[in-house]
């Protein structure tokens, strides 16, 4: 049995590794159509597709999150994702913590 400590690291580490930024959404594209397209590559954990209050409409960008750096490393190895009609703009995204951000301003 893994230590609880272990546990934690690990669930801290799958918390912020392992992102894609995705620009140029269509704005006719859902969340739903976002996590089919991307679970050709690997496991979608997440997709999170803000939205404008304002307008209703999301903001044409996401975040992708997988299970593996394997993963996001397939979806980075094809040359282009195209959805509806538009190429999609993908950016490998490593977020830190915030007690690691609050340590490298200091």
């Amino acid at each position: 049995m893994a230590a609880p400590s272990a546990v934690r690291a690990a669930g801290r580490r799958s918390r912020w590794l392992f992102d894609i930024f995705v620009a140029e959404i269509p704005w006719t594209v859902s969340s739903k159509e976002l996590k089919e397209y991307f679970s050709q590559f690997g496991t979608v954990q997440r997709c999170q597709l803000p939205f404008d209050r304002d307008t209703g409409f999301h903001r044409r960008y996401c975040w992708i999150k997988f299970s593996t750096p394997e993963e996001v490393q397939n979806v980075l190895q094809k040359d282009s994702h195209i959805l509806e009609g538009s190429k999609l703009a993908l950016q490998h995204q490593i977020r830190r913590r915030r007690s690691q951000r609050k340590n490298q301003s200091e």
